[in-house]
């Protein structure tokens, strides 16, 4: 590595290894990720569109020169924040631009710029003076205006020259031409990866210049058009992802509309008021508001400053005193005294401001914990920009989506748009290395699958159109017998009798033999006034008093639809503590389509089968009918943003009664927070003998339901990795299954397929004839009545998907990755807005599947999902495995857990942080599929 004359000394090298020492070599990877093997060619071709824009590379021998930097104060303080950092940065550029060289940094707003060539080498430390104003504190000083002297009212805002230091040392060279040789597969990863990272800070800091907020790599201009309010003082904040990625075509800005959700500018009362759904002021709940406002940063209009919110007023407006210094014109110098004064009082007397409706209101406390500034609640306005970090609620989620959709041709002219506006050529790092950018979208050759054929009941066969079926006319392939059952209703608006009626006679059409049901039970009403835990235990008091024996399952009627607090006591009573199956409803409408979907789940739960494929009903599925094939679906569920506590969820789903491919058990365990590696695949005894991890649990189970026969082969698909995990995977998550495999006295190890399907990427596909050109032998989308009718499995099937390209449609050439085996497809019904394919990633193929009879294999298992009646967004095992953890961790979230399980529950260490572990299954639902 080269160090320019001027910097930073490097270290020194490593000492000498001593004679009599072995060094340590490292350990090399197990695994290491494929090259494509092959493209596929079944199907018939589409054109298409994609957001991806073609960039040329004009000087591909280009250097780019990493420095780090370090930035204190004249008393040699560190100093962090991304804010402070790039005005320093900028105020350097504007102050020694000529010692420079004139040279613009690519600067990531904490401890890395870049340039293209090297700096000058005569200097690496500078100095900057950033001018900043500031209110003057003094005692009792109010809203930014200080404490005023009696005699003068004048504004007390001060400028005031701070001096800080910044120390620039040369770190490494990241050549260009990197980007070239990975565009021709050769392999040269982590140089590839920097470059890129170095053109996406560029487009990050151009951004910063234009005062945008910053997302990752999504930014946010300041511009009320973009903004939409989705109720509970929340706005969604449209702006744009953009990012460099290499593909086979070439290099490529990857462009896409983004929202995030900033609070909405304004008055702070009226933000309380619609954060809390009150319509009058007195009934904001003043704990929850100071909880929600600190930290924020507002605006006060009477001195037109900006301060950050400390907390509140202990008490009103009008009560609130606070010592104010005044000067005594009578004395000899003019010394002062101290007076108590209201806050009203001050701003009414010596402001002139009369204040209406905060006078009985807590005051805002913009000061320091020791020094408090308050400023009256009608003053103040809440900073544009500012992001809501918080979980949003079902209807601010429904609200979102249905104001933030777009149609297929209106995304195309925004993205258009914005690269003609933004003009990245014209960023003076990116023009340094030569890059332009095309203003079209890439157009790129899709192929439409055909649609795999389902058997459904009496032998019938069932073809989907356009990924969807329904059974109409027709019973389920493999229905259930329900002997013994109740139902159990927490809500005082539903009709239990009427219900159970209609729930009989939907299931004798769909195949089901349903009996009356032995009871149905309602919630005392004095019950209601108790705790969710409390209710429940309650309620199942009522069961065992009128119940001699369990049921085969209970339908449980819950007061609302989303979020019921009722919702985890009752699944962790059902299925930890008495083993029972249940279905919780909560209908606003009884109706046929609501039956039918209530049914769906209680079958396959029940051990039913809804449907399955016709290759799968005879056999026939390639490469799995022959060889024993465990198939595994993998992902980690992490607690709300803001929850930093909330153990993280791993659940692992395999399939069972192999040469099936539609049945599936799940096993659930906590980990660390935030977590994303699984750390429970195996978990051996102290004793290396017994292992209590999920892989034992879910082979155990295969071998128990395939007629004895043990796993030769082994597809797994994970789900909620980045790129850059993709290694651990392979060399983590992987050894862990091999190893819980070898545990059970196995000598041969299976054949693996690792699959990552990727959901949370910003690559969209269009069709390029137009938004009405649907291929033949698919039907247009439903009118959005029927959208509404099937809106419970919409959030699944992930609301941004469109109607315009075809369920089955695969690409697998142009936009991938120049080397890796990856390709994009577009499983799922059509339904609204744009369509947003899956991402699929084949880190290893030891199995040896073809590329045509692996993307078939993935459709495939996008129309095996049993609680639905339209092909998935993803692969049904993917699917199982987030219910999975989203339902399991809801044992997790009521408010009683640890006293409600203290006799199933442990603490696992990971690290120094305690990690509650979640109830084990009874075991009369550990081979239900509980989760549907």
């Amino acid at each position: 590595m080269e160090q320019a004359a001027g910097s930073s000394p490097l270290p020194l090298p490593p000492p000498k290894v001593q004679p009599n020492m072995k060094p340590e070599q490292a350990e090399s990877p197990k695994h290491s990720i494929i090259s494509r093997r092959g493209f596929g060619t079944s199907g018939h071709s589409v054109p298409l569109l994609v957001n991806h824009f073609k960039v040329s590379v004009n000087l591909p021998d280009a250097v780019f020169y990493q420095y780090s930097v370090s930035i204190s104060t004249e008393d040699n303080k560190p100093v962090e924040g991304k804010g402070i950092g790039r005005k320093l940065i900028d105020r350097l550029y504007q102050t020694y631009s000529s010692e420079l060289s004139g040279k613009r940094f690519a600067y990531d707003g904490e401890k890395t710029l870049y340039t293209v060539g090297p700096l000058p080498q005569n200097k690496s430390e500078f100095t900057v003076v950033l001018e900043e104003s500031f209110a003057k504190h003094e005692t009792g000083s109010i809203g930014g205006g200080g404490s005023p002297n009696v005699s003068d009212k004048r504004s007390k805002r001060h400028f005031r020259s701070k001096t800080f230091k910044i120390d620039i040392s040369y770190a490494a060279k990241i050549p260009m031409k990197s980007i070239a040789l990975a565009l021709e597969g050769v392999e040269a990863e982590n140089l590839t990866l920097d470059a890129l990272r170095v053109l996406d800070i560029a487009l990050r800091q151009q951004a910063a210049d234009r005062g945008c907020l910053l997302v990752r790599q999504s930014f946010f201009h300041d511009d009320s058009r973009n903004l939409t309010d989705i109720g509970g003082g929340v706005s969604g904040l449209r702006g744009f992802h953009s990012s460099f990625r290499t593909t086979l075509g070439g290099l490529s800005l990857n462009m896409d509309v983004s929202t995030t959700m900033i609070l909405k500018p304004g008055k702070v009362i009226d933000f309380l008021m619609a954060n809390q759904n009150v319509r009058e002021a007195r009934y904001i709940d003043w704990v929850k508001a100071k909880r929600m406002l600190k930290n924020l940063r507002i605006k006060t209009t009477h001195r037109n400053m900006e301060f950050k919110i400390l907390g509140l007023s202990e008490k009103p407006c009008n009560q609130q005193y606070f010592p104010m210094k005044v000067k005594n014109s009578e004395t000899a110098g003019g010394e002062g005294h101290t007076v108590e004064i209201t806050v009203y009082e001050y701003f009414a007397k010596h402001c002139g401001i009369e204040l209406t409706y905060s006078t009985y209101l807590p005051c805002l406390d913009v000061g320091k914990p020791k020094r408090p500034n308050y400023v009256p609640l009608e003053l103040c306005s809440l900073v544009s920009l500012q992001r809501y970090t918080k979980a949003l609620s079902t209807t601010q989620r429904a609200s979102l989506v249905e104001k933030s959709r777009q149609k297929p041709q209106e995304r195309i002219r925004t993205l258009t748009d914005a690269v003609r506006k933004y003009r990245y050529d014209e960023d003076p790092v990116l023009a340094a290395c030569g890059i332009s950018t095309d203003k079209q979208l890439t157009q790129v050759d899709g192929r439409v699958l055909e649609t795999p054929k389902l058997k459904v009941g009496n032998n019938e066969d069932c073809i989907p159109r356009n990924g969807r079926w329904n059974f109409n006319n027709k019973t389920l392939l493999e229905p259930t017998r329900i002997n013994q059952w109740a139902v159990v209703n927490f809500s005082a608006r539903c009709d239990t009798s009427h219900i159970s009626r209609e729930l009989i006679n939907c299931g004798r059409k769909k195949g089901i033999i349903i009996e009356r049901p032995q009871t149905l039970i309602e919630e005392d009403p004095q019950s209601r006034r108790a705790g969710p835990v409390a209710r429940v235990d309650l309620m199942f008091e009522q069961i065992k008093g009128k119940l001699a024996d369990p049921p085969q399952f209970i339908l449980c009627v819950l007061p609302e639809k989303k979020n019921s607090d009722l919702y985890g006591p009752w699944k962790k009573k059902t299925l930890s503590d008495f083993g029972i199956v249940s279905q919780c409803i909560s209908p606003s409408k009884i109706n046929d389509q609501y039956l039918t979907n209530v049914l769906l789940k209680i079958n396959s739960k029940l051990g039913g089968i809804n449907s399955l494929l016709a290759i799968e009903h005879s056999s026939r599925v390639p490469l799995i009918k022959d060889t024993p094939t465990l198939i595994l679906g993998m992902d980690v569920s992490h607690g709300s943003p803001g929850q930093s506590d909330i153990p993280s969820i791993a659940a692992v789903v395999g399939s069972r009664c192999w040469p099936l491919i539609s049945r599936y058990r799940a096993a659930v365990r906590t980990q660390s927070p935030k977590v994303e590696m699984i750390d429970a695949l195996y978990k051996p005894s102290p004793n290396g003998k017994d292992d209590d991890g999920i892989i034992r649990e879910l082979l155990l189970d295969f071998y128990r339901t395939s007629q004895g026969r043990k796993p030769k082969q082994i597809i797994v698909f994970r789900d909620g990795v980045s790129e850059s995990q993709f290694n651990q995977v392979l060399n983590i998550e992987l050894d862990q299954i091999i190893k819980a495999y070898q545990l059970l006295g196995e000598v041969d190890v299976p054949k693996f397929t690792v699959i990552v399907a990727q959901k949370n990427h910003h690559t969209k596909l269009f069709l390029a004839n137009g938004p009405e050109n649907v291929p033949p032998g698919h039907l247009l989308c439903e009118t959005f009545s029927f959208v509404l009718l099937i809106a419970n499995h919409v959030y699944l099937l992930f609301i941004s998907c469109c109607a315009c390209v075809s369920p089955g449609t695969v690409v697998d050439t142009k936009i991938v990755h120049p080397r890796n085996y990856d390709f994009y497809m577009c499983a799922h019904a059509g339904m609204i807005g744009t369509s947003r394919p899956a991402h699929y990633h084949v880190l290893i193929d030891e199995i040896g599947f073809s590329a045509d009879d692996l993307q078939h294999l993935i459709h495939s298992l996008s129309y095996v999902y049993q609680r639905s009646t339209t092909a998935i967004s993803i692969v049904a095992p993917i699917c199982y495995a987030h219910l999975a953890a989203a339902q399991m961790g809801q044992f997790l979230k009521f408010e009683d857990f640890s006293e409600t399980s203290s006799g199933q529950r442990s603490l696992t260490s990971a690290g120094s942080v305690p990690i509650p572990e979640l109830p084990r299954l009874h075991k009369n639902v550990q081979s239900s599929m509980f989760f549907c």
